[in-house]
């Protein structure tokens, strides 16, 4: 079901610092981090929709160019990242409705603003959802859940799959943890390699919600606890009533946009002013049938 954090203008070196956990059935196909050879996007991809959950805008700067040790050095970007949420309310995806994956390709291959692109969003087109997107100037998150676009105020905001002022057990651990483990670590130093261990550690986090501070989202209490850590270890529910396949944590991200004289230059534009770099791990699970 996903769980994302963005610190937002609290680093002058990183004006954005976002970290995501993708929870999904471990049986949809998936293609990990990777430069689209078809779109100017940076991201996994869902190959049964053909969208992705979290990426940023990039294309190749040249389609001859020699290929570096980085693609943050033969890439060029215009700051553009989006992250998408489904909405959890117990009303299932209707085949007739378009992926939600679609909104994050969509906004990370459009000219309009963050603010704009919100708001010319058909929400009823799409199952629930909660999209956050921004650039190096503006972020903006819209669901279609009744949370009309609204600009993020710098600050530390953690998201999930209910209503982003929502405070559930798995949002607040996460916000706790961030303020106290990873974020003096990047004040102190925001050079990836100092506190980006800190900050997976904590997207790995397996504690569960007590019982009396699950969130009521119209499942059975059962998948409600199952799904009340930070990072859910994968489940079969086979013998609840609802059945479901096998289901878990299958991504860790860390999406960080950075000052571009702060470190190597990624892009030829002399407009650019910011780079974005996106880090991903593929959790291993088996998936037994």
């Amino acid at each position: 079901m996903c769980i994302v954090a963005i610190a937002w203008q609290l680093s002058d070196q990183l004006p954005l610092i976002l970290l995501s956990n993708r929870d999904e059935f471990l049986q949809r196909p998936t293609e990990p981090l990777h430069q689209w050879p078809d779109k100017p996007i940076y991201a996994g991809r869902d190959s049964q929709s053909g969208g992705t959950w979290l990426g940023i805008h990039s294309q190749n700067s040249s389609q001859n160019s020699v290929q570096e040790d980085s693609q943050y050095e033969s890439h060029q970007q215009n700051g553009r990242w989006a992250a998408v949420l489904n909405f959890r309310d117990g009303v299932q995806a209707s085949s007739d409705e378009r992926s939600r994956g679609e909104l994050v390709t969509g906004f990370l291959t459009s000219t309009l603003s963050p603010m704009a692109f919100a708001r010319q969003i058909n929400l009823q087109d799409y199952a629930g959802f909660n999209l956050i997107i921004g650039d190096a100037e503006q972020a903006v998150i819209v669901n279609n859940r009744g949370h009309a676009p609204m600009p993020l105020y710098a600050g530390l905001h953690i998201f999930s799959n209910g209503q982003p002022e929502e405070a559930w057990f798995k949002t607040e651990r996460l916000r706790g943890r961030l303020r106290q483990e990873v974020l003096p670590l990047i004040a102190e130093n925001s050079a990836p390699e100092y506190w980006q261990k800190a900050a997976f550690s904590v997207l790995s986090d397996t504690t569960p919600a007590p019982a009396d501070k699950l969130p009521d989202t119209g499942v059975p209490i059962e998948i409600e606890q199952a799904l009340s850590s930070i990072y859910i270890e994968p489940i079969t529910l086979a013998n609840l009533e609802t059945k479901m396949p096998t289901y878990g944590t299958r991504t860790q991200s860390i999406l960080t946009l950075g000052n571009k004289s702060s470190t190597h230059s990624q892009s030829t534009n002399s407009q650019a002013t910011h780079y974005a770099q996106l880090d991903s791990r593929e959790c291993q699970h088996n998936i037994s049938e």
